[in-house]
């Protein structure tokens, strides 16, 4: 009995050694982890927020007439360059018959009003050579006669008004000539021969006849997310790219940063606006879509490495690299960091040119089929 647990105690302890060294010849037959390494390299690294946009002009101004009535005859057309005092329009007035009416009324009132007036005061001058009333009498009589022709002047010229939109000695008020008030570029024209169009008033806005602004001097409007308000300020340099012209980015300054957001598709977005700084020639179209890069950091020609490359130390959280002192052999160094735009990191310190940094964490690519 004894020898036979014997026996098998020997076998057991045959089969748990074998198994080791098979184990250990299979671990010593596979290959060796091979870490690829890479340099440091020069790297102009940009910090960037992105807004979206369009491109509006700094100042637009409307032009409305100040009388109601139809376009009889347009001058100009989207794209003209106009100066102050250019004619864009010409408006025909169509009276209101109820106020027309009102103004022959008020002529005829006026008129009669006048003859009794003037039957008066020559009655008064006929006394006054007589020596039945005296001077005061008859000044008194002129005076009342002079308003009476002063008031149906007035009527006359309120029923010109009403029915042509002027009147004489009154050129420069309301009138059916509509001039450009600034010098600039017609954006719009949004009215055409015919259409009826209403004066600008203390409860109308008005017709809009024409859109003018000065092209040379466009802005950026657009919006950021609330992630990203937080990280920028007014005066910071901008990048616009506009979709509709290609290769071409617009320098930019972020003057403008609204101090309350709007909730829009269930996310607050806080409006901003940055000023063009163009130094050629290209024309930009007001309206166009743009997206602006606001340069929240920037680092020119510094030492780089890839952000994939960076370890952070388990217990102090601190970022250091791996770097390759022999074949495959790799020493610690703890590294300075600045300026990251996602794929590259500035060093400041820690590594050299000439260092070889070791790739800890390369994807294994998937055998071929």
């Amino acid at each position: 009995m004894k020898k036979s647990v014997t026996i098998i105690i020997l076998l057991l302890i045959v089969i748990v050694f074998g198994g080791s060294m098979y184990y250990l010849y299979s671990k010593n037959a596979e290959d060796p982890v091979v870490y690829e390494t890479e340099k440091p390299s020069k790297q102009t690294i940009v910090k960037k927020a992105v807004a979206t946009g369009s491109i509006l002009p700094l100042e637009e101004v409307l032009i409305k007439p100040n009388i109601s009535g139809v376009i009889e005859e347009i001058f100009v057309e989207g794209g003209d360059y106009v100066k102050s005092g250019d004619l864009l329009a010409k408006i025909k007035v169509v009276p209101n018959l109820s106020a027309l009416n009102d103004a022959k009324n008020a002529i005829d009132e006026a008129k009669i009003n006048l003859d009794d007036q003037k039957r008066n005061y020559e009655r008064q001058l006929t006394l006054f050579s007589k020596g039945v009333v005296s001077k005061t009498d008859l000044e008194r009589a002129q005076v009342t006669y002079d308003q009476a022709k002063q008031a149906y002047g007035a009527a006359n010229k309120r029923y010109d008004i009403v029915q042509t939109g002027t009147t004489s000695g009154l050129s420069n008020a309301a009138n059916t000539m509509i001039r450009a008030t600034v010098s600039g570029m017609v954006l719009e024209v949004p009215v055409e021969v015919g259409n009826q169009v209403i004066e600008a008033n203390n409860f109308n806005e008005g017709t809009t006849i024409a859109a003018i602004a000065d092209v040379d001097k466009m802005i950026f409007e657009g919006k950021v997310d609330e992630s990203e308000v937080g990280k920028i300020k007014e005066d910071l340099p901008l990048e616009i790219t506009v979709g509709a012209i290609e290769n071409k980015v617009f320098d930019a300054v972020l003057d403008y940063i609204a101090p309350k957001g709007k909730e829009e598709n269930g996310a607050i977005q806080f409006e901003i606006k940055g000023t063009l700084t163009k130094h050629d020639t290209t024309f930009i179209r007001a309206g166009l879509s743009a997206n602006a890069s606001i340069i929240l950091a920037r680092a020119d020609s510094v030492l780089a490495v890839k952000e994939a490359l960076i370890q952070f130390d388990d217990d102090t959280k601190d970022p250091f690299v791996e770097v390759e002192t022999s074949d495959q052999k790799f020493e610690r160094r703890d590294v300075e960091l600045g300026v990251s735009d996602g794929i590259y990191v500035e060093v400041k310190s820690g590594v050299n040119p000439d260092d070889k940094v070791k790739v800890w964490n390369a994807i294994e690519e998937e055998p071929a089929n």
